[in-house]
């Protein structure tokens, strides 16, 4: 009873998009997918390796996830039973005294009954697929459950390796800030000292003052963000992180460099979100011919054999066997539209499910195409970011030599500290950024199982 299934197809173009922001064979696909790159060759750090590992054993998302397997699992094998009778054995005894007012001789009487008996009663002979079809329901929800746990760990890898990089990267970040406070604490000295003897004004000096505190602000602004980072990895893995795993910067952290993407047919299907939600639109197709098999004729079957007696004594002498065959059909004649309203309802159900099943693989596809452009021009941009810090950081060293040889004010100086220490942060975001796209991208292509 139960339609039959097919895939609704996808709504999302058949390539990923192009353009300037995209860069050139991006997309292409070159030897094995992504889906089949698993994180310890993704992530090469040895130290980041062990902390998603930490992760996958200790976090109570994943657990929780698991523990969903298992509880569908058992729903699975409780619906497949239905599929076969339940077989009891059952012994009564019954000692009844009835009145004389209620017996057909008008004395009372001592009734004394004893039987044992083995049989199954209301099993259900699924000639229109009901049971099958619920089974098959269940089934599906397995699988979609399954695929939810898979979802649930490649989420955890990617996050536990971006937490893992803004870590890294913020400490590189107050590493430049201690950096800048310590030579900027070393000219504010020697420009105080000038002042005092009267070779350089009180201007200089004040502008000197100012690099410091700024230095100092960012320093104390660094500190409680790596402190933050820390919780975060913390959390996320589920216990106390080792030390020896913490990161001391970006530049000890490497991945793979290229990642083909593939057509998005190949990709989109095997992200475990888009599996699970076609489950979950298999689990409703199902449900369909559990409802249409509500409309036509039930047959349960009841039967049983045993052993009856008067006499404790006497029930299992010759002559005490009993047997029953009870079979019961049920058709419904009237039910006030309940039946076809539960088949509008997994109807509808359905058309949920595949609404879901679309906005997840259009959702997918964003995701996968925004990865891509990010990464098409990151590349650009570390090369641009990397040639201002070298050109901020020369003009640092040329007017500092120009301010001691009189030539220049403390003010260009400033400007020039000011420059480089700008420059050398956003290199650390932008190289932060193109690590963290480089997981993004293998995240929405389904590695990380």
């Amino acid at each position: 009873m139960a339609p039959e299934y097919a895939r609704p197809e996808a709504p999302v173009p058949s390539d990923w998009p192009g353009g300037p922001a995209y860069k050139s064979g991006a997309a292409k696909s070159a030897g094995k997918g992504v889906a089949d790159i698993k994180w310890q060759e993704f992530f090469i750090n040895e130290q980041l390796q062990k902390l998603i590992a930490l992760t996958l054993e200790n976090n109570r998302d994943l657990r929780i996830a698991a523990l969903n397997i298992e509880r569908s699992q058992a729903l699975y094998r409780i619906q497949r039973a239905d599929f076969f009778p339940t077989v009891i054995a059952a012994g009564t005894g019954i000692e009844e005294r009835v009145p004389a007012s209620l017996s057909a001789s008008g004395q009372s009487v001592d009734v004394h009954q004893y039987s044992v008996d083995l049989g199954f009663s209301a099993y259900e002979l699924d000639l229109f697929g009901r049971v099958r079809s619920l089974k098959d329901q269940a089934l599906e929800l397995f699988f979609a459950t399954e695929e939810a746990r898979r979802s649930v760990q490649i989420s955890l890898v990617a996050e536990v390796a971006g937490n893992y990089l803004t870590l890294a990267a913020d400490k590189e970040r107050l590493k430049i800030a201690q950096d800048t406070f310590a030579s900027q604490q070393y000219s504010y000295d020697l420009i105080k000292r000038r002042f005092e003897a009267g070779a350089s004004s009180e201007l200089d000096l004040r502008q000197a003052q100012t690099s410091v505190d700024s230095a100092r602000v960012d320093i104390a602004r660094f500190t409680g963000l790596v402190a933050q980072d820390e919780n975060a990895l913390t959390f996320v893995i589920g216990s106390p992180a080792p030390a020896d795993l913490m990161p001391s910067g970006l530049g000890q952290i490497t991945a793979l460099k290229e990642l083909g993407a593939g057509l998005p047919s190949e990709v989109l299907q095997r992200r475990p979100d888009i599996m699970r939600e076609e489950h979950l639109l298999k689990a409703a197709n199902a449900n369909i011919g559990a409802a249409r098999a509500a409309f036509f004729p039930s047959i349960s079957l009841t039967t049983g054999i045993g052993l009856s007696s008067d006499q404790l004594t006497g029930l299992f002498k010759g002559g005490a066997g009993t047997w029953s065959f009870a079979p019961q059909i049920t058709l419904p004649i009237f039910d006030a539209g309940r039946n076809r309203t539960k088949l509008k309802v997994t109807e509808a159900d359905r058309e949920i499910s595949v609404a879901r099943y679309e906005k997840a693989v259009q959702s997918a596809f964003r995701e996968v195409a925004d990865a891509l452009a990010q990464r098409g021009t990151l590349g650009d941009q570390l090369e641009a970011q990397q040639s201002l810090a070298d050109a901020a950081d020369q003009s640092y060293r040329l007017s500092q030599a120009r301010y001691v040889n009189g030539i220049a004010s403390y003010l260009n100086v400033l400007d020039s500290q000011r420059s480089l220490y700008s420059a050398q942060q956003g290199l650390i975001a932008v190289r932060l950024s193109r690590l963290i796209n480089l997981v993004t991208l293998y995240k929405v292509l389904g590695g990380g199982v």
